[in-house]
């Protein structure tokens, strides 16, 4: 499994800034950083890991958002065209990310799973925090490092307001 120390030594090596924090008590889940740290939940990241069916296949695909958005399944599905989004359970997440399930990193994530990223995460110069697959450590960097060292698809995560809807209405005129 991926630590603290394997994210720390890969982002020496690419010469970004960061800080690894030390919890006040054990994290179950990147949930809980915002209560954990005292940051506002749109400046935590956390990797949500789906398994989808598609008509071809199944797959597990990561997605990186904030803790105050996390990707909702349905917004997923319509996106990816799947009949079928669900989050996926532990020992498929440990096994396709090498993190602890509810612990995923953003970082380090293996190059053949298809990982999502929400466009509302704004490349900033404003530190954010993440989990680094430990219970008592997260890591803070700024969110355009972060941006800037993650491979993945940048995608609208944003839940559509449904057709016919006050709003949807008022902009057609």
């Amino acid at each position: 499994m991926k630590d603290a120390l394997a994210i720390h030594r890969w982002l020496l090596a690419h010469q970004v800034h960061h800080e690894i924090v030390r919890l006040p008590r054990p994290m179950t889940h990147a949930d809980e950083l915002p209560e954990m740290i005292s940051a506002p939940p749109g400046r935590c990241v956390a990797v949500t890991v789906f398994e989808v069916a598609t008509r071809v296949r199944n797959e597990v695909v990561a997605v990186v958002s904030t803790v105050a958005a996390p990707p909702r399944p349905g917004v997923l599905g319509r996106l990816l065209g799947a009949r079928n989004v669900r989050p996926a359970p532990a020992f498929l997440v440990n096994s396709a990310t090498d993190y602890a399930a509810g612990l995923v990193s953003p970082l380090l994530l293996p190059d053949e799973l298809p990982v999502l990223i929400d466009e509302r995460l704004r490349p900033d110069k404003d530190p954010i925090f993440t989990a680094t697959g430990e219970r008592h450590t997260a890591i803070s960097l700024r969110a355009l490092d972060l941006l800037t060292l993650l491979s993945g698809k940048s995608v609208d995560l944003a839940v559509a307001r449904p057709r016919g809807s006050r709003v949807a209405v008022a902009s057609r005129h």
